[in-house]
């Protein structure tokens, strides 16, 4: 490699890299499909479980209405977790939290056949605020990982510079990141839905994978850049 390859490299936030991206954006998809399909909630999307909240509350179901407060409040503690994080844990904030992600994914998964519903919505949701709080960039571009409108906006929009001669350096290559990731998340929520339907009891056994692939990745590229 050249040096102003290795220098590119070692500007790149281990946590930004189009892999990782994939890898959370896959995992995002898996865990908005588990917890739609048996829940009825969405971990990630809260846009959905707002409007499902105050859809049901206008039509006088505050029963219905009231399963979606649950979510949207785990999601709420899960961004103040990841904003102590990154304050407290600096750089290796990104790997904590993939840690720590992982380690509820697992808890989950335990306490799900004896508490359900604390144990699915409440901690798949705090899971989905904390990676989508931590991991913000992708090769320096803002993305999300738990949702695609923002980057499917973006992926479009670069596609149309491109179209219109109006694009700058590199617009072609971050619209096929974006459009990446969109695929990867489309791809997450496939598989997670198949596997949900199937096996349910190892549906989250997905997820856990690919965020353990993360956070090796991140770990293995941090001793790398430290050597």
């Amino acid at each position: 490699m050249s040096s102003q390859g290795i220098a590119a490299t070692s500007l790149l936030r281990r946590d930004e890299t189009i892999t990782v991206a994939l890898l959370l954006a896959f995992a995002g998809g898996c865990l908005d499909a588990y917890t739609w399909i048996v829940h009825g909630v969405m971990a990630n999307a809260q846009t959905a479980n707002l409007v499902f909240l105050w859809v049901y509350g206008m039509a006088g179901d505050w029963a219905r209405a009231l399963h979606f407060v649950p979510p949207i409040m785990a999601f709420a503690v899960g961004i103040v977790m990841a904003a102590w994080l990154r304050r407290a844990a600096g750089e290796r904030a990104s790997a904590i939290s993939t840690l720590v992600e992982i380690l509820l994914l697992v808890g989950v998964g335990i306490l799900h056949n004896r508490m359900p519903e604390i144990a699915g919505t409440l901690g798949i949701s705090l899971v989905a605020a904390m990676q989508a709080a931590v991991f913000t960039k992708v090769e320096g571009a803002t993305y999300s990982t738990v949702m695609i409108t923002g980057n499917m906006r973006q992926a479009i929009e670069g596609i149309f510079a491109v179209a219109s001669g109006a694009a700058a350096v590199g617009t072609v290559r971050r619209s096929g990141v974006f459009t990446a990731v969109c695929g990867a998340f489309g791809l997450g929520a496939a598989l997670g839905a198949l596997l949900t339907e199937v096996v349910p009891d190892l549906a989250l056994g997905l997820p856990v994978v690919a965020l353990l692939i993360v956070l090796l990745r991140c770990e293995v590229v941090r001793s790398e850049v430290s050597s």
